[in-house]
């Protein structure tokens, strides 16, 4: 028997093997590195931060700000300035100023407006009597109105007669000249103590119509006597329109002061008939004053303060808080003052007090704030304001002390402080109406 054919035994059952554990492969990658502009912008991104956070201004991008519609004349200089505009966003305010000058403003439309902030109180009361609720409102600085000029123009000034120059620290050119408005109107009448001009003329208004036969020129008072420069032009004072402007209004207030003998037209007059009367004539005499000047300039700091300023106009109606902004902001560009442009302080003088007035509850945020907030009222110093304290007129030494801090010349005080109060609302706007030819108001509909 083969073996093939051999019956076999069964086998032992096979012992299944068991199964290895798998093995879990690993591959190693590099780990990435950050981008290097990241890692160098990391630390300043770090700082930022922290920054932010002292300031508690982290949160500052998730905040509603709330948008306040402003009209503002001139003393929208302070409400457009960077820094004032950040110190309200950190109150969560943001005032979007439409421009207007302080009489339009009190004469046309407010609908739509939060608050409005005219030059002035004849204006402020204006818009004040146009209200039938109490309303907010702050004084929060005040301004002298001054007239630009520059030096040739003001040293002209000295010889003729009509100006002094204020004494300068340790003798050198002085910024600030005193101005004689009495005499002054007579450079601009062409008129003598006698009622003659210059060659002897006389020069009184026979028809009563305004209308005087000459005007003094530059010239014609010692500009060219130097040999090196020459303008044929009238003396003149360049403004902005009375019908709209603060300034303008105050100015002729000045004017209506001198020519009334000193005292303010309508003062003291209980017959409204005779006060208007009175108004209506020293209009006629100051309107040729004015209307020397032509078409009606705008605002007239910015030309004054302009590289062409001098081309422009000789002598130029501002406020002093726009001429003491430029010398800082002069002064931090060149470490020197701008010795060209100087100021005429006029004597009798006149003080600006704009008012800030609130139309709403919005309004109110921002009265409240500009009144009480110490940084505000700290920048308002280094805008050039002279800034309200306790109930007084102004507090100069605080604006004193910051313009001797950083190298600017001190103006000081004219020792013949006469100052000019503006006339009872209804004789000055005869006199406004008159000189200006000024259109009627264009109110609210009721």
């Amino acid at each position: 028997m083969s073996d093939t054919d051999r019956p076999h035994a069964p086998s032992a059952p096979e012992t299944p093997r068991p199964l290895a554990e798998p093995g879990l492969a690993t591959r190693h990658r590099e780990r990435r590195r950050l981008p290097r502009h990241v890692v160098v912008a990391l630390p300043l991104a770090l700082t930022g931060l922290i920054s932010l956070l002292l300031s508690g201004n982290a949160l500052r991008p998730f905040e509603i700000v709330t948008t306040i519609e402003a009209r503002m004349a001139s003393k929208s200089d302070y409400f457009r300035d960077p820094e004032v505009r950040r110190l309200l966003l950190k109150h969560g305010l943001r005032v979007d100023i439409h421009r207007l000058g302080s009489r339009g403003i009190a004469t046309q439309s407010l609908r739509g407006m939060d608050v409005v902030f005219p030059s002035g109180q004849p204006a402020a009361k204006l818009i004040l009597d146009r209200q039938e609720r109490s309303v907010r409102s702050v004084r929060p600085f005040v301004s002298p109105l001054v007239l630009g000029t520059f030096r040739d123009y003001a040293e002209t000034l000295v010889r003729a007669g009509a100006a002094s120059p204020q004494p300068a620290p340790g003798g050198g050119r002085t910024l600030y000249y005193d101005l004689d408005m009495e005499k002054f109107t007579r450079l601009l009448d062409g008129r003598d103590d006698d009622g003659r001009d210059d060659d002897g003329r006389d020069t009184a208004d026979q028809d009563g119509d305004g209308t005087l036969e000459r005007i003094d020129t530059w010239n014609g008072i010692g500009f060219d006597e130097n040999g090196t420069h020459s303008n044929s032009g009238r003396v003149l004072v360049r403004t902005s329109n009375v019908c709209e402007s603060n300034a303008a209004g105050t100015y002729l207030s000045i004017l209506a002061f001198v020519k009334n003998d000193g005292s303010t037209p309508g003062a003291g007059q209980t017959d409204r008939k005779k006060a208007a009367q009175q108004a209506l004539d020293v209009a006629r005499r100051i309107k040729p004053l004015i209307d020397v000047q032509g078409m009606w300039a705008d605002e007239q700091a910015e030309s004054y303060l302009s590289a062409l300023g001098e081309s422009i106009a000789p002598i130029s109606l501002i406020y002093e808080h726009q001429y003491l902004a430029h010398q800082i902001d002069y002064e931090r560009a060149h470490h020197s003052q701008d010795a060209s442009r100087v100021l005429l302080y006029p004597t009798p003088y006149a003080l600006t007090e704009p008012q800030l007035i609130s139309l709403s509850g919005k309004g109110d945020r921002l009265v409240d704030l500009i009144e009480r907030d110490p940084e505000l009222r700290r920048r308002a110093i280094e805008l050039g304001f002279r800034v309200r304290s306790s109930g007084e007129d102004g507090t100069s030494g605080q604006l004193n002390s910051y313009l001797g801090d950083h190298g600017i010349q001190v103006p000081t005080p004219n020792r013949d402080q006469t100052k000019v109060y503006e006339p009872e609302l209804d004789v000055l706007q005869e006199i406004i109406n008159y000189v200006g030819n000024c259109p009627p108001p264009v109110l609210d509909a009721p």
